[in-house]
């Protein structure tokens, strides 16, 4: 089979014409030395059922979340903060349904609403209607969500989904005979979102000067630094130092291989999906990272075309070729080179701008018009790598001198838990306290104005849904008269201490935040 490929701009449902085949629209065979036709029907139908997976995962995470987080009880409860912020922020610098009301029945309901939409593509019914519907619930909850919904896999999700509303077919049940061709000129634009994201990667942390990633070393640190390991992780780390530092040659040949194979012919496509998908399940493996790893692998499905797909699937061929009307075609064209042209220029904006570059000011400026829409994006993660692993203790006591502490589901506080799997489930809250903790040598001033003070009010208070986020309430029957916030340094314990129970070691206590109380409803330190 030919790797000869249709270009990106080449009309939906055109034959590919090769020598020897029949004039472009014409339904008459090709001969038999013609190259075969690269189809992508299923490719898409696979994409956006991903896609429709994605959203799914994410909406049932923050499902069980939401209260905690952002309802009337929780941690930074919208409903309160939009009212206060509404007179001085035009809705188009935090586009969010939840401006006209964020109850807690409002945050669950449209964290139900989304759960729907994506089975409604997933089973193939009204799949752009769907995901525009997915898209702009999700966008109203990151919109408004710092910190908790500020991680690059929120801003991924809203790319690739912005992108997969335009490659639906429209319709209320598309898929089948009467099927469009997918577009060349939108496959191209999710495989530039996938080249970005990888080659980004790799590019920010060599661009960061740090050592570690230079001398291949970031492998020693990162398994125990991450802001959430698991068991495994703890495994992977004690392996040969040869073994950690192949491993980051490997990493930043498909960071930086990989994506140079992304607009490459159709092979060279093909061991790109499977390098980078292979690199999201080792990812995967070794920590805890929500959704991010499926939602990459996904962006990997339009590398695929429908003949490889369906060998692999073992399903039979499928003969379609369905055309539109000329005129149709030549506006639709016209649309989504447009489309794809505005795409194009701002995302090389705002990725030149992630790794320190100059970018030409009318974009700049025009990017920021739209940067609240999250349908443009930089990309980088572990620029520096992290070195060390301060933790966050929290006690709470009722009389000010027997102290219990709180236990989260996903943090490593006692020494003798072993790490703990979370699979596509994104606790929001542990990951945040990761970031929190690494600013323990900050001014305190500064954290007073964030969200974890509000934290360990709610803890005062005994708030239900905040206390749902965490492993256990260790004051069941009234909340305490006060919290103090210690900082740890946590490693792994070595292999010997681990098979007596050990798997963390950490050093003496520091203080992190001043102990607090609460004097008429309002927070207040104390000695």
């Amino acid at each position: 089979m030919s790797d000869v490929e249709t270009s990106a701009g080449a009309e939906p449902g055109a034959s590919g014409a090769a020598p020897g085949s029949s004039a472009p629209g014409s339904r008459t065979a090709e001969t038999s030395t013609a190259p075969a036709r690269q189809t992508w029907y299923l490719s898409r139908r696979l994409f956006l059922a991903g896609i429709a997976l994605c959203y799914g995962v994410a909406f049932a995470s923050l499902l069980v979340q939401v209260r905690g987080l952002f309802g009337a009880g929780g941690i930074q409860p919208l409903a309160a903060g939009l009212a206060a912020a509404a007179a001085g922020t035009p809705w188009w610098r935090a586009p969010s349904l939840l401006w006209f009301g964020a109850s807690d029945a409002v945050l669950l309901a449209l964290c139900w609403c989304g759960l729907a939409l994506a089975a409604l593509v997933v089973l193939g019914i009204l799949p752009r209607l769907a995901l525009a519907l997915a898209w702009v619930a999700y966008l109203s909850f990151v919109s408004v969500g710092e910190p908790f919904l500020n991680f690059q896999w929120d801003a991924l999700l809203l790319e690739a989904g912005f992108l997969a509303i335009f490659l639906a077919p429209g319709g209320v049940r598309p898929f089948g005979r009467d099927e469009r061709e997918p577009s060349r000129v939108l496959l191209w634009l999710v495989r530039w979102l996938l080249f970005r994201l990888m080659l980004l990667s790799g590019v920010v942390k060599l661009a960061s000067g740090d050592e570690c990633w230079w001398k291949l070393g970031a492998l020693d640190y990162h398994y125990w630094t991450q802001p959430l390991p698991h068991r495994l992780s703890h495994y992977v780390h004690w392996l040969p130092e040869w073994f950690q530092h192949v491993s980051v040659v490997l990493m930043f040949a498909v960071e930086l291989g990989a994506p140079l194979l992304v607009f490459a012919p159709r092979r060279c496509k093909q061991i790109a999906a499977v390098a980078i998908t292979s690199l999201m399940a080792l990812i995967f493996a070794t920590g805890n990272y929500g959704f991010f790893n499926l939602l990459t692998a996904v962006l990997c499905i339009p590398l695929v075309d429908d003949r490889a797909w369906r060998r692999l699937l073992r399903r039979p061929a499928d003969p379609r070729a369905a055309l539109e009307p000329e005129l149709v075609e030549r506006w639709r064209r016209a649309a989504l080179g447009t489309l794809a042209t505005v795409v194009f220029l701002l995302t090389s904006t705002i990725s030149l701008l992630g790794v320190g570059l100059p970018a030409p000011s009318p974009l700049v400026s025009l990017y920021s018009l739209v940067a609240p829409f999250e349908c443009f994006n930089t990309y980088g993660l572990f620029r520096v790598m992290t070195k060390e692993r301060p933790e966050i203790v929290i006690e709470g006591s009722a009389d000010g001198e027997t102290w219990k502490p709180y236990r989260f589901r996903y943090k490593p506080l006692e020494l003798e838990r072993a790490p703990v799997f979370a699979g596509l489930h994104m606790p929001r809250l542990d990951w945040q306290l990761w970031f929190a903790a690494l600013e323990h040598e900050r001014d305190f001033r500064a954290r007073r104005q964030a969200w974890y003070p509000q934290f360990l009010g709610r803890l005062l208070e005994g708030s239900e849904p905040v206390l749902a986020l965490l492993a256990e309430n260790p004051f069941p029957d009234a909340p305490p008269r006060f919290v103090r916030s210690t900082v740890f340094l946590y490693e792994f314990g070595s292999p010997a201490a681990r098979s007596d129970g050990i798997w963390w070691r950490r050093s003496d206590p520091q203080t992190f935040f001043p102990t607090l109380t609460l004097v008429d409803g309002e927070l207040r330190a104390v000695r």
